[in-house]
């Protein structure tokens, strides 16, 4: 058991967690100097702050990061806390990015992608760089393909833990949680959200319960349940991130605590119009999970919106 089911799983899990870190920190390279004249600028109006905060959170594939950023801003005083719940709104959105990613099975290239990546990110320290353009080079070329290798791993780390899932199923170990998540999908989204707590990232869990949806180890309804479960646990950072600031950035905290627990509230009762509904988009049971994730995202920020207008928002500042 120790060799072909706990060395595998904490291999995948170390790879994994690499290529988030390697890919965070290679888009913040790229983009990270320009993220807070983006977010002064574009965050006027909670719509507008939600749209830059989508692009944003995409491009540096790390919700988590963006709504750090966010709390230390308005615990520097630097932004308003009615300015931060549209960013809050568009990081959840745009998380859904590499959801919807890995969910189209590129699982296939990860060699190729890592090979070639790795090749072009090295070449930037041999070749010799363009004489007009040195930022070029340096900042696009070598970030954009680190960017890439992180990802690559992150698809090569989802390959190694899939690996032990025919063990598992052998020895039984899957019975009692896919019984107890079939009897109450409750169990389910509370083990996500446990999950996601301890691992600090929503990434991870989902990309969990979309593998074993992929092999059947789990229904797509139990998968999206994880997913929605996944949301509320990633407030953990975001709450932590919080302590010791100022109370309006204990405000932007606790939005993002509201706007995913009320999330999962409200969909609960949904999750099985929530897997028709996926069913009809998709006939993958991993894209399925995907699928359901960027909804759910997109509809509560949708639903949340409108009360970033009220006059009693307003009145924070």
């Amino acid at each position: 058991m120790f060799t072909t089911i706990f060395i595998p799983m904490t291999l995948g899990l170390a790879v994994f967690l690499l290529g988030m870190k390697v890919m965070e920190a290679a888009l913040h390279q790229w983009a990270g100097r320009y993220l807070q004249v983006l977010l002064e600028r574009f965050t006027r109006t909670p719509f507008r702050g939600m749209l830059a905060s989508t692009g944003i959170t995409a491009a540096m594939q790390s919700s988590t990061a963006v709504t750090v950023i966010t709390i230390g801003l308005v615990n520097a005083g630097l932004m308003r806390f009615p300015q931060t719940l549209g960013i809050i709104l568009g990081t959840n959105i745009g998380t859904c990015l590499t959801t919807e990613l890995i969910g189209l099975n590129l699982h296939k290239h990860s060699l190729s992608l890592f090979s070639v990546s790795l090749a072009v990110w090295l070449a930037t320290f041999v070749l010799p760089g363009l004489p007009k353009y040195p930022q070029l080079w340096k900042r696009h070329v070598r970030n954009g393909a680190l960017a890439v290798l992180g990802f690559s791993c992150i698809l090569l780390g989802m390959q190694v833990m899939q690996s032990i899932i025919p063990d598992l199923r052998s020895r039984g170990l899957f019975g009692w949680f896919v019984q107890q998540s079939q009897s109450s999908l409750l169990w389910a989204m509370i083990a996500g959200a446990i999950l996601t707590a301890i691992v600090h990232s929503g990434v991870l869990t989902i990309s969990m319960a979309m593998s074993l949806a992929s092999v059947q180890v789990i229904s797509p309804e139990v998968g999206i349940a994880i997913t929605i479960g996944a949301n509320v646990g990633t407030c953990v950072t975001a709450l932590m991130a919080s302590i010791g600031g100022s109370r309006f950035g204990a405000y932007v905290a606790w939005s993002h605590i509201l706007l995913n627990v009320g999330g999962a509230i409200l969909f609960y009762p949904l999750i099985g119009v929530l897997g028709d509904v996926v069913t009809w988009m998709t006939d993958s049971p991993s894209l399925q999970v995907a699928r359901a994730q960027t909804i759910f995202n997109i509809a509560c920020s949708l639903i949340a919106l409108p009360l970033c207008y009220t006059s009693l928002i307003k009145r924070l500042k």
